[in-house]
């Protein structure tokens, strides 16, 4: 075999593995914290649910969502241009450098938070870089026959390790909470060395200007949108959201405005950030439809299972609330399972007999699985749970690698990183956007029910009057969060002095395992019902996205120039 080709065949494994590592990392931090923030919060001396602090919470989670949603396809372009590889290895470098930051993380209090969230934001930075050329190095390096597999490893990686950082942060957690941040830097090093030394680009790359009026506008357009749902999550006077307030509505109209400044930017451009031509192509613009509604269901799905087993299932089985979000990682690890073994295995077989049945069906069964789901009572059997989870888990598998192979293979090789980045950047914006709908549906079902049932209970165990009303009448986000980070919620929510002079056998039903999830589950269930209905419609989208997709004529594109067929 001649030497030229033993090195190519080494090449695209060595570019596979090296992207998986940094898209595996990537992805473990965008939910590493969701576990592990009330132990952070404990170690820099703050206490997460107090009002004042709300702001710092949602931006410690969403912070480095929304710093890789918005860059991924300015990123993706870059690598475009200046070479993905590049690129990709600077992205490796950043990310390494603010773990090793954020594991250093000085003070106390707000300047400590305030670190917290600048700093995983510029992590963010790194991990766009990552997710912004991993795939493109991907598509450069494996051929047509064989993209379905690698991309099914690569991108099996990014949405699973969404999942395994649920369970990774909550194990180092419990040891101490700077692990959290520190577990990155050995992977971070030996990745950024290795890919500097082995990771090279391809020499069909385009050098053109940077599209700064385009950057500019998409940046503040996406920011502004994604920061006025994290902002309208937040009480605001005596409304349970701020979706009506002047900042959010302002946010909102500046984000449209710059987005609609874009495209008119954009298809004026010469060398434009995103070619917009690009969504001429029916297997680039329907696959990311379908990329976008399925990230969403997923994201909706992560949450309310979270809430599901740490506010109501787990304490009713006799687990403290401290120990809720480690074992509800450990709980949804069926989900997990089923998406490792559908994502390779679907990636194989749809480069032998095509992404349309693959990608179709794992939708069609998702939805399936939220239909069943969403009829389950709230304190349901296990053994049900753990199966409808699998088939969950095994469904969205076997749709994101036939779904990427779709879009990757409907563009140009000279084109590959931007169709990349908007790739991430609908699986990113997904993520952020069910945040945003999903809380939104919980806190407006909990503000319907909840307090009146928690001031009658809270009377009812000789909580004085005051306190009760006090109490009940807090802002539903407080009870989210909660349930959401693993806090006794009524030991946290009514205050010490007040616990301190009530008889013990009261205090004990109140921040026993049955007290706060009796109160939940009602609410949660009616909630549920609108957020699952919601996801299995989104699957259902997906499912059509990809049909339609898949079924348009793919003539291949010559290598310079995409094929815009109608």
């Amino acid at each position: 075999m001649p030497a030229a080709t033993v090195e190519l065949r080494s090449h695209k494994w060595m570019v596979l593995s090296n992207t998986t590592l940094g898209m595996l990392a990537a992805a473990i931090n965008s939910s590493i914290l969701l576990i592990s923030l009330p132990a952070v919060f404990r170690g820099i001396g703050l206490k997460a649910l107090d009002p004042g602090n709300i702001n710092y919470l949602l931006w410690a989670i969403i912070g480095y969502m929304i710093a890789t949603a918005v860059l991924v396809v300015a990123f993706g372009r870059l690598g475009d241009q200046f070479g993905r590889a590049r690129m990709y290895n600077l992205g490796f470098l950043v990310f390494t450098v603010a773990s090793v930051a954020l594991g250093l993380l000085p003070g106390q209090g707000d300047f400590a938070a305030s670190w917290l969230v600048t700093v995983r934001i510029v992590q963010g930075i790194g991990g766009a870089l990552l997710m912004a050329n991993s795939t493109a190095l991907i598509t450069d390096a494996f051929p047509e026959s064989e993209r379905g597999f690698a991309l099914g490893i690569n991108v099996v990686a990014a949405i699973g390790g969404q999942f395994a950082g649920l369970l990774i942060g909550g194990l180092l957690a419990d040891t101490n909470w700077r692990l959290v941040f520190w577990i990155n830097v050995p992977f971070g090093v030996a990745g950024t060395i290795w890919s500097y030394l082995k990771l090279h680009d391809t020499p069909d790359r385009r050098r053109h200007t940077i599209d700064w009026a385009g950057n500019v506008t998409f940046g503040i357009g996406l920011v502004a949108i994604l920061t006025a749902i994290t902002y309208g999550l937040q009480p605001y006077g005596h409304e349970t959201m701020a979706w009506t307030s002047p900042k959010v509505l302002i946010l909102f109209a500046v984000g449209i405005l710059s987005l609609i400044a874009f495209v008119l930017i954009e298809a004026r451009a010469a060398k434009p950030m995103l070619d917009l031509k690009l969504f001429r192509i029916p297997a680039f613009a329907w696959g990311n439809v379908a990329n976008l509604a399925s990230g969403i269901a997923r994201g909706g799905l992560q949450f309310m299972l979270i809430v599901w087993l740490q506010g109501i299932w787990l304490p009713l089985h006799g687990y403290s609330f401290e120990e809720t979000p480690l074992w509800s990682a450990v709980f949804m690890l069926p989900l997990t399972i089923g998406f490792l073994i559908a994502g390779p295995l679907s990636g194989y077989l749809s480069d032998r007999f095509g992404e349309v049945p693959f990608a179709v069906g794992g939708m069609a069964a998702g939805a399936v699985s939220f239909v069943a789901l969403m009829l389950l009572p709230a304190d349901f059997s296990y053994t049900v749970f753990a199966a409808l989870l699998f088939l969950n888990g095994f469904g969205s598998g076997l749709f994101v690698a036939p779904n990427s192979t779709q879009i990757m293979n409907s563009v140009p090789s000279a084109e590959r990183g931007q169709a990349s980045g908007v790739r991430a950047t609908t699986t990113n914006a997904g993520q952020v956007l069910s945040i945003g709908l999903f809380f939104s549906l919980m806190l407006v079902g909990l503000a319907e029910s909840l307090p009146h049932a928690m001031e009658n209970g809270l009377l009812a165990q000789q909580v004085p009057a005051a306190i009760a009303h006090q109490v009940a009448n807090l802002p539903p986000v407080a009870s989210l969060f909660a349930a959401f980070l693993g806090y006794n919620p009524m030991g946290e929510l009514i205050p010490a002095d007040v616990l301190a002079a009530m008889p013990a056998a009261n205090v004990a039903t109140l921040t026993g395992h049955e007290f706060f999830p009796g109160l939940m589950a009602a609410p949660f269930k009616h909630g549920l019902l609108f957020a699952f209905t919601f996801s299995a419609l989104l699957y259902l989208l997906a499912a059509f996205a990809s049909w339609r997709g898949g079924a348009s004529d793919r003539t291949p594109a010559p290598a310079g120039e995409p094929n815009y067929a109608n």
